[in-house]
């Protein structure tokens, strides 16, 4: 089974024969032609003296036979100029014009071996062979055809049989070592054409790639703000924005910065400008991305907001060292500003509009991590009497009941915690205060004065545990204190109202 790779290079390999064909038939054409003035240069020698036996006529014949043969491949070539068969009748014809010199005295030797050396810019193994075949059983048969001629003027042949395997014998040796060089020649030739292809293809899919990914950038480069193309290799920066498409030098071993984040810097919040620093220092870059498509940060604008930086890789090493890079900048506040609605809607409670369950778990997990404050203070608060309010008057009552009790809380809190509504009716409140008494006091204000539609008052059980007065308990002992202080108020509402809170 071929690789997909040698597969392209045959197809590649087959395709440059067809278009070169027409090409080699073309210059196959012109030695047919160049074979014309064979027959005066002939003709020239006979008055000279040098050929005896050729008669002024045998060099018209050939002139004649030539430029007939020149004219059926031009025709030939204007209806098939690709074909294969075409190129055969060019070799064909010489082949048949030397047997007719060689059959007329002409002996011209170098001549036979012509027709295989035209034959390999066919570029084409089997037409090589069938060549060199072909042309040394024209001479076979055509040697011995001369042989009782040539041997009746050379002394040392006393017969005609002696002087033809004498001949036939030298052009088979020679035939021989052309069949194999050639045959090698051709080999080497075929293989290197297909490789030249097939990194001619490479580097044109390569080029293709490129451009289609600079048409895909340059397009995109109105969707940022700044769009840079930094070229690690020539080491350059260019703007792909419209009209500012200069070219700019970067010295790697002094520049840390391109002249764009120079510029972009100087409108970064102040404390966030160290980070955007280290993000765009420019000779970290190529390793920060190495095996990488993009990497990316979010910075604040001093007057735009959030804007995003990314550095997005566009041509790269085979070890993934990136060579080009696209960097961008992108103003991104109205999608912070999303994201922000979403995370406090993930972290809020529908109907209180407090923090919910699971923030509270999540910040609860954050002290965990770094510890607790000498003001550290967890509430446990819990709304009394919201199943009577329920089963008498209806759940539109118990929620005004609950929404009453998240008010409450939050307004005597206020900016000194957290509120959280945790369950039904149960909240929880995370703050910093010495002095919780104060909090649980206005909770206690604030819902003596609380009045609903449906329901006339409203009583809160409160609990509380701090970190002060109980510096060796965990955050879930301190949970727990505070739950049990609140049980215990609840229970004491009960008994004030003289009611049996498990009864009702």
């Amino acid at each position: 089974m071929k690789s997909k790779k040698e597969e392209f290079s045959i197809v590649g390999y087959e395709d440059f024969l067809l278009k070169s064909r027409k090409k080699v038939n073309l210059y196959l054409n012109i030695v047919l032609w160049f074979f014309v003035a064979a027959g005066p240069a002939i003709a020239l020698g006979i008055k000279l003296g040098f050929f005896k036996d050729i008669s002024y006529l045998t060099c018209a014949v050939i002139s004649g036979s030539v430029v007939l043969m020149a004219v059926i491949h031009i025709i030939l070539m204007s209806f098939f100029p690709k074909n294969l068969l075409t190129s055969l009748f060019a070799l064909i014809a010489m082949d048949t014009l030397l047997v007719y010199m060689t059959l007329n005295h002409v002996s011209i030797y170098l001549t036979w071996f012509l027709v295989p050396l035209l034959s390999i810019v066919l570029c084409d193994k089997n037409i090589y062979i069938f060549a060199v075949v072909f042309n040394y059983i024209l001479m076979f048969a055509t040697t011995w055809q001369i042989s009782g001629y040539e041997a009746s003027f050379r002394k040392e042949y006393s017969k005609p049989l002696e002087y033809f395997l004498d001949t036939i014998g030298g052009f088979t040796i020679e035939s021989v070592i052309m069949l194999v060089t050639g045959t090698m020649i051709v080999r080497l030739i075929i293989e290197h054409l297909k490789k030249l292809i097939n990194q001619d293809r490479e580097l044109k899919e390569s080029i293709q790639s490129k451009r289609e990914k600079m048409h895909l950038l340059t397009s995109m480069a109105d969707i940022y703000d700044n769009v840079n193309l930094i070229d690690f290799i020539n080491s350059t920066e260019q703007s792909l924005k419209k009209g500012n498409e200069t070219k700019h030098s970067i010295d790697m071993r002094e520049q840390t910065h391109t002249l764009m984040n120079q510029r972009v810097k100087k409108s970064v919040m102040g404390d966030q400008l160290d980070s955007f620093l280290d993000f765009t220092n420019i000779k970290t870059v190529r390793s920060r991305l190495s095996y990488k498509k993009l990497i990316s940060a979010d910075f604040l604008d001093i007057k735009e907001g959030w804007f995003r930086a990314q550095y997005i890789t566009v041509d790269s090493s085979l070890d993934g060292i990136p060579n080009l890079v696209i960097y961008t900048t992108r103003n991104v506040d109205e999608e912070k500003r999303r994201e922000e609605h979403l995370v406090r809607l993930s972290l809020t409670d529908e109907m209180t509009r407090l923090y919910n369950r699971r923030c509270y778990d999540e910040d609860l997990n954050e002290y965990k991590a770094t510890g607790l404050d000498d003001d550290f203070v967890i509430f446990s608060i819990d709304v009394n009497g919201l199943k009577k309010v329920n089963d008498t008057m209806g759940h539109a009552a118990g929620d005004e009941l609950i929404k009453g009790a998240a008010e409450c809380i939050a307004m005597a809190i206020s900016s000194k915690g957290r509120a959280y509504r945790t369950g039904g009716d149960e909240f929880c409140a995370i703050v910093n205060e010495s002095n919780p008494e104060e909090i649980v006091k206005k909770i206690r204000e604030k819902t003596s004065k609380w009045h609903g539609m449906y329901v006339e008052e409203m009583a809160l059980s409160i609990g509380y545990a701090t970190h002060k007065d109980n510096p060796k308990a965990s955050l879930d002992e301190l949970e727990h204190i505070a739950d049990s202080r609140m049980y215990a108020d609840k229970d004491q509402y009960y008994v004030s109202r003289g009611l049996d809170r498990r009864k009702r």
